[in-house]
């Protein structure tokens, strides 16, 4: 008996990578012209491949101009796509390329908390881990690790990642104060007083407000002079520029502090506070992983927490 297999192969419903590519360099770029310099083709080329693509998807994709192009509203949106598409793609080639031995851990991190706190410090994990390759991004919003499978571990604030399959531990206490440049200080004044003629900065994601902290500490809140910016590293900025006092976790001023740039307010006089901001996650499948168990050992050190 004869029997005759039948195979289905599987197309991805999508046009020619080719297409694609020349689209994503003109529209980030904004420029055929340049698009050809950079993939090494003729403006010609590159133009045709445009006009390719815009009859597949059956829209114009461009807003053509005397000398640029602009990406029309489903450009822009077929070039966000794309550009976080072929992010992933470059960094898996990297990590092809790397020698043998190399590993690439891919970190995503809260801005502050990058900017203020890891990235100091990240030095001392390169240097004693030479075969592990940092790649670092940032980004207030929490990310879901089961679909970002790019992401190895989420450092996240004020938001912890749990559900199954997701790993999460506390990277410690955290003393939440108000800190000013030391300018602003008049020993003649006393700090109450001076608490009500200060400029307030907040950071808008803290969860510690102004308003907490002047009932929790008996005071009267003042109800001017108030600034907010949407990044704790803004907030202890403006506070060394003398703006004003801001209410901020110290693990964002620690720099900041020990050169004197900013100093406590009300030391042994108001009510101190704690509070577990930052967390961090990866998937439990992960966990025997050497370039995961290395850096949370690292970090969990360097935050004084021990490893779950």
């Amino acid at each position: 008996m004869n029997i005759n297999h039948v195979y289905f192969i599987y197309m991805r419903k999508m046009p020619n990578y080719v297409l694609l590519r020349a689209f994503e360099a003109a529209a980030r770029l904004e420029s055929f012209t340049l698009a050809a310099k950079e993939l090494h083709l003729t403006q010609s080329a590159i133009s045709h491949q445009i006009r390719e693509l815009e009859d597949y998807f059956g829209k114009v994709l461009f807003l053509r101009k005397n000398r640029k192009v602009e990406p029309t509203a489903e450009g822009r949106r077929l070039l966000d796509s794309l550009s976080r598409v072929f992010d992933v793609i470059e960094a898996a080639c990297s990590e092809v390329t790397l020698a043998p031995s190399s590993q690439v851990l891919a970190l995503h991190c809260s801005p502050s908390f990058a900017a203020k706190w890891l990235s100091p410090r990240l030095p001392e994990f390169i240097k004693n881990n030479p075969d592990i390759t940092i790649r670092l991004t940032s980004g207030a919003e929490p990310i879901d690790l089961l679909r970002n499978q790019e992401v190895d571990i989420a450092i996240s604030y004020q938001s912890i990642h749990e559900g199954p399959g997701i790993t999460s531990l506390s990277l410690g206490e955290e003393k939440i104060m108000p800190l000013c440049s030391p300018e602003l200080i008049d020993p003649n004044i006393p700090v109450e007083e001076l608490m009500s003629k200060l400029t307030l900065i907040e950071s808008s994601l803290n969860h510690h407000t102004w308003e907490q902290w002047f009932e929790i500490n008996g005071l009267k809140n003042p109800s001017s002079r108030k600034m907010s910016f949407d990044r704790a590293a803004l907030s202890v900025s403006a506070a060394v520029d003398g703006i004003g006092a801001v209410l901020e976790s110290v693990r964002f001023a620690e720099r900041e502090i020990s050169r004197g740039e900013l100093v406590e307010l009300g030391k042994g006089t108001f009510l101190p506070a704690t509070d577990r901001t930052h967390f961090l996650s990866y998937r439990s499948n992960t966990k025997n992983s050497q370039k995961i168990k290395l850096f949370n050992e690292w970090i969990c050190a360097k935050a004084g927490v021990s490893v779950e």
